[in-house]
């Protein structure tokens, strides 16, 4: 019922280390900066909407902070 392996436990093709490094690291970037740019677009739409900014300040407010906010992320 039950079987014994004596040998690895990883069967098939070898791991490839490297590509799964880079896979990680590109789905934690792609994480960190895709909730920058939601939380930038909410700020810039609640300015929009809320202040006397109106659509063109909201969209420079958008864009300024995408800016800073790509540099502080690096």
């Amino acid at each position: 019922m039950s079987e014994h392996h004596n040998g690895p436990v990883e069967t098939g093709a070898p791991m490839n280390y490297p590509e799964h490094e880079k896979t990680y690291t590109m789905f934690i970037n792609g994480a960190k900066y895709g909730t920058m740019i939601i939380v930038v677009l909410l700020i810039a739409m609640a300015a929009g909407f809320f202040t006397t900014a109106g659509f063109l300040g909201s969209v420079i407010l958008f864009i300024l902070l995408n800016i800073a906010g790509f540099f502080l992320l690096r």
